[in-house]
């Protein structure tokens, strides 16, 4: 069995939690092993938490894109694949695979990306083509808990 689901919402720091706790529920409802999924949670907070710094675009007024982001998330099989897309400026260097610019020792900023790549097994930065926004996505090889899951069932 696959869970697939997307959220789109808004810019705002109250849609972080909420983004976070679907994923939580997700994975416990399918049975993944809670290190896994509190993994994936702090992954996934980052992502959208620099969606919601960064991600607005030009027509930022009321009602337009830049007001908003979107995550998706997919369990298939053994892994889980995770995407927070934004409509900002996106990363510099569109074909970059990796985090952008590592941030300073003393910087107070900027080392979301980083924990996101320490937390997933796979992660690539880009931008969104035509509209223009970064986009962020991770996958985990996920293990289970002991015992039934929905997805094994």
């Amino acid at each position: 069995m696959s869970i697939w689901w997307s959220l789109h919402l808004r810019r705002e720091a109250a849609s972080v939690p909420l983004a976070r706790r679907l994923l939580l529920g997700t994975m416990e409802t399918a049975g993944v092993d809670p290190d896994v999924s509190y993994e994936l949670s702090v992954a996934l907070t980052e992502a959208c938490a620099n969606a919601v710094e960064h991600g607005g675009g030009v027509d930022g007024g009321a009602g337009g894109t830049g007001r908003a982001y979107r995550v998706t998330a997919y369990l298939d099989g053994e892994t889980c694949r995770i995407e927070v897309a934004d409509s900002g400026p996106g990363f510099p260097g569109a074909e970059a695979a990796s985090a952008p610019r590592a941030p300073s020792d003393d910087a107070e900023h900027g080392r979301g990306l980083r924990l996101i790549e320490e937390l997933a097994d796979h992660v690539q930065f880009g931008n969104r083509s035509g509209r223009g926004g970064a986009v962020v996505s991770f996958d985990k090889i996920l293990k289970w808990k002991d015992g039934p899951s929905l997805l094994m069932a």
